[in-house]
């Protein structure tokens, strides 16, 4: 059995290395696909011995689809992993001794990930651990058509696997909160192409795929989108930080589910506000509009549907 990794990056030196240390001794191959980094990602990527390849960035889903068609045909499976995630040595173990031996009609495996944030392990809120299809056949696999929140999708059976990736990012919140005002805007744009409909679009949430990603995506899909904007934040955030028990991840946690379970849900809903009433406003269409106020140009995607 042959295993390559493909992992995205733009300015990962703090984290490239150690991603690549994970896998060292489960992996044939790595494929690091980078978007132009300027620091030193790419001399610390091929001293690893991974093999760098340049591709200029779109969104995650495509930039993912392309390294994966990159892939040679001698590798059988194909892991996805970011570069600020390491596999741990109980999933190293899984993938080694338990992979090869799956059924030929096993088309791909669902691990758990978990996140620490400012070096701090979440534990509570009801977030973690997610179960991601991260491993597949190669051929087989693919990340679903999104600006956001993408998943890899397989149309066949799947396995599960216990090991587990850990998110473990070692910017500062400066970079964490400049990140996700980014994430929002790509968020916005995959409500808007819900509702519209000027790209093609697929889901997890009627998609063949884990159990988990597909009700949480139906259920924010759903239910979430139909509540009141604002109203909604704030809501999800009582959930995760006193019916789940949030506020028992100490202060680091609070920290996380304030900003991720809060701020970012808001961020997004007042993203989605300013560009609904710059359409009405200034009569325009969604694409100029998300082009006028996020400064994000889905033209070409809208163009080719």
């Amino acid at each position: 059995m042959r295993l390559t990794v493909v992992i995205l990056t733009k300015n990962e030196e703090l984290h490239i290395a150690r991603c690549l240390a994970s896998v060292a001794q489960i992996a044939d191959h790595f494929i690091v696909v980078d978007s132009g980094s300027t620091d030193r990602t790419v001399e610390l990527a091929k001293a690893a011995g991974a093999e760098v390849i340049f591709n200029p960035w779109v969104n995650y889903a495509t930039q993912m689809n392309w390294g994966i068609a990159q892939v040679g045909a001698d590798s059988d499976w194909i892991l996805r992993l970011d570069a600020d995630e390491i596999v741990t040595d109980s999933l190293a173990a899984e993938i080694r001794e338990i992979l090869p031996a799956l059924p030929a009609d096993t088309l791909g495996v669902y691990v758990s990930r978990r996140m620490r944030f400012l070096g701090r392990r979440i534990e509570w809120g009801g977030v973690f651990p997610v179960r991601v299809l991260r491993l597949f056949r190669h051929g087989y696999g693919r990340c679903e058509n999104r600006w956001m929140d993408e998943h890899i999708v397989v149309d066949g059976k799947t396995g599960e696997f216990a090991g587990e990736i850990i998110d473990d990012n070692l910017n500062s919140l400066t970079w964490w909160t400049e990140k996700h005002n980014s994430y929002a805007g790509r968020e916005v744009v995959d409500i808007l192409n819900q509702e519209h409909g000027f790209m093609p679009r697929e889901t997890i949430a009627s998609l063949r795929g884990g159990q988990q990603a597909g009700a949480k995506r139906w259920i924010k899909e759903n239910v979430y989108a139909h509540l009141p904007s604002g109203i909604r934040a704030f809501a999800y955030f009582f959930y995760r930080f006193f019916v789940r028990l949030g506020f028992l991840d100490g202060r680091e946690g609070t920290a996380f589910h304030v900003l991720q379970g809060f701020w970012y849900r808001y961020l997004v809903d007042m993203k989605l506000h300013e560009v609904r009433s710059h359409i009405k406003n200034n009569n325009v269409d969604v694409v100029s509009a998300i082009n006028d106020v996020l400064g994000i140009d889905v033209s070409h995607q809208a163009q080719s549907e």
